[in-house]
């Protein structure tokens, strides 16, 4: 399909043809309702609930098998919420029996649900009504199968984003924890989470147990715990310091407890840190032109595996600005008759995409000749706002990346950046 939106949305429309059955499914996570309409919207039948099981699936393929031979439909489409995960078994199941699939936008369902009876009235026959109408309509996107290695890579970078937040989580807790037992530590490590600071917490975290030590017993003790170790005048510095600690010396045991838990935590994010981004590499290596988008100087394996996570595979996109909707990065407006409002982001779209496209870009500004270039042309030159540079960027990174996929090429900053260009 075109990209162009005024486009699309009447291919979308024309699709629909006297012969189509059109279902709309209410999705929850127990019973499923369906209700169905022809192309012009008027209902068709009774609702149906239905158990979100095979038996419950086939319940609903001999309902519409049963209606299309009652009005003499030959094809169905099935219209449905991408309501959490619940949506994902039935779509696949009823892709698997060749009946066409496609999702409605959650935010549109509850926009026209008043459009049926003038009320504000919610159920889940009348959702499932309100989202036949919608497809009826052309208000609908077509869902994209992902092979294997897209659909790995999606959810081991949603299993990376929940071990991320608990080791933030964890290293919070454990900032939280020094500065209320042994401020002082600060002082001789900066990071907290560094080996050394973290080798001294495991073998004695609070000050009373430091400031009868010698450091000679402080650096043998950090040996068992790292090859690097920080040496003899920190280790005394440790312990001029936990004599004269502000910390508390109340509770010790429930304290050195909750460290221990939180050190626990700590460990276990972080070794499942690494097993996770070990198969993201392993998942890239089986995408051809993943290869050739790691090429370009400053994208990551982490960031690329975000976007093709996100995004599937990138050669069905007809344009990056196709991958920029899907991401919700596009530009909306909203003006009447003098007044002009200001042009803002959609934000309707992937919001992990949407992250994973910027982090790339502001990678590729830092780091890639020809992004930094162009950057500093925007901002010195045509005297653009930085980040208004970095919105220009992403849409030309968008396209970059479909036209690698589309044409399986390599970057080839001759070609993607002339210098005439730059010079414009």
């Amino acid at each position: 399909m075109k990209f162009k939106m005024q486009d699309k949305q009447n291919q979308l429309i024309e699709r629909i043809s006297d012969r189509h059955l059109i279902v709309g499914v209410d999705i929850a996570q127990q019973v499923h309702v369906a209700r169905a309409v022809n192309f012009r919207g008027i209902i068709v039948g009774e609702p149906l609930s239905f158990e979100n099981n095979e038996e419950g699936f086939d319940r609903l393929i001999n309902w519409m098998n049963q209606l299309k031979t009652l009005k003499g439909f030959n094809t169905t489409i099935v219209g449905m919420e991408p309501t959490g995960h619940y949506w994902v078994n039935l779509s696949k199941w009823l892709y698997d029996q060749g009946i066409e699939v496609v999702t409605v936008n959650p935010h549109l369902v509850k926009k026209n649900k008043e459009n049926r009876d003038n009320t504000q009235s919610k159920s889940d026959v009348k959702d499932a009504l309100v989202i036949a109408d919608m497809v009826k309509n052309g208000y609908y996107s077509f869902i994209r199968p992902s092979s294997e290695s897209f659909e790995k890579l999606r959810v081991l970078m949603s299993n990376r984003d929940m071990v991320v937040k608990r080791l933030v989580s964890s290293i919070n807790q454990i900032n939280r924890w020094v500065d209320v037992v042994f401020p002082e530590l600060r002082q001789v490590f900066k990071d907290v989470k560094g080996k050394g600071a973290i080798a001294t917490l495991r073998l004695f975290p609070t000050p009373i147990e430091i400031h009868s030590m010698k450091a000679e017993d402080i650096v043998e003790a950090w040996k068992t715990k790292m090859k690097r170790h920080a040496g003899l005048k920190k280790a005394q510095a440790l312990i001029d310091l936990s004599k004269h600690s502000v910390g508390t010396n109340q509770a010790l045991d429930a304290y050195k407890l909750h460290l221990e838990q939180l050190l626990a935590e700590f460990d276990l994010a972080t070794a499942q840190l690494e097993r996770v981004e070990e198969e993201v590499t392993k998942a890239l290596d089986e995408i051809t032109f993943a290869r050739e988008m790691l090429a370009m100087k400053g994208i990551s394996n982490i960031t690329l595996a975000g976007i093709l996570g996100e995004a599937g595979d990138l050669s069905g996109f007809a344009h990056g600005n196709s991958l920029l909707r899907h991401a919700g990065l596009h530009l909306v407006e909203a003006s009447s008759g003098k007044w002009k409002g200001q042009i803002v982001l959609s934000k309707r779209g992937r919001s992990r995409l949407r992250r994973f496209l910027y982090l790339a870009t502001m990678s590729l500004v830092m780091n890639n000749p020809e992004f930094k270039e162009l950057h500093a042309h925007n901002v010195n030159v045509k005297k653009m706002k930085k980040m208004k540079s970095i919105m220009k960027l992403i849409n030309k990174f968008a396209r970059i990346l479909v036209g690698m996929a589309r044409n399986n090429q390599p970057y080839c900053p001759s070609l993607v950046w002339p210098t005439s260009s730059l010079a414009a």
